[in-house]
């Protein structure tokens, strides 16, 4: 199966922040990513999750993920938020509940084909008792 996909990532970078590290954060999630650096705020883009994929079926949160992908869809767009933190070492973490007073990292990820569901289920498949139901 062929995705067609389109991923912006932006993160604000605080005057507290190095920005090289907010950059190593997003490399990690989003190797493939081209990345810019802008005044206060880092951003993205990339064609495929591969990567975070990966990172979701090693974490084994398959099942969460695909609970924010589910809360963060409207129409052929996926919106979800991780935090900084745990990226800088390669970790994913849903930002849930109170947002984190430097941000964190944002994902718009527009579908173009197939549909939605269809790459959702390819970046996160359905489990069964936590194993991933592949096809």
């Amino acid at each position: 199966m062929i995705y067609r996909v389109d991923v912006e990532v932006t993160a604000p970078v605080h005057d507290t922040e190095v920005t090289d590290r907010v950059v190593d954060a997003v490399e990690r999630l989003v190797p493939e990513a081209d990345i810019e650096r802008a005044p206060g705020e880092v951003r993205a883009e990339a064609h495929s999750l591969d990567r975070f994929s990966e990172l979701l079926h090693e974490q084994e949160i398959l099942d969460s993920a695909r609970n924010e992908f589910a809360a963060g869809t409207q129409g052929e767009v996926v919106e979800f938020e991780l935090k900084k933190q745990p990226a800088f070492v390669g970790v994913v973490n849903f930002a849930v509940g109170d947002p984190d007073e430097l941000g964190g990292i944002r994902f718009e990820v527009h579908v173009h084909e197939p549909s939605v569901a269809a790459y959702i289920d390819h970046v996160a498949p359905p489990t069964e008792d936590g194993t991933p139901l592949e096809s």
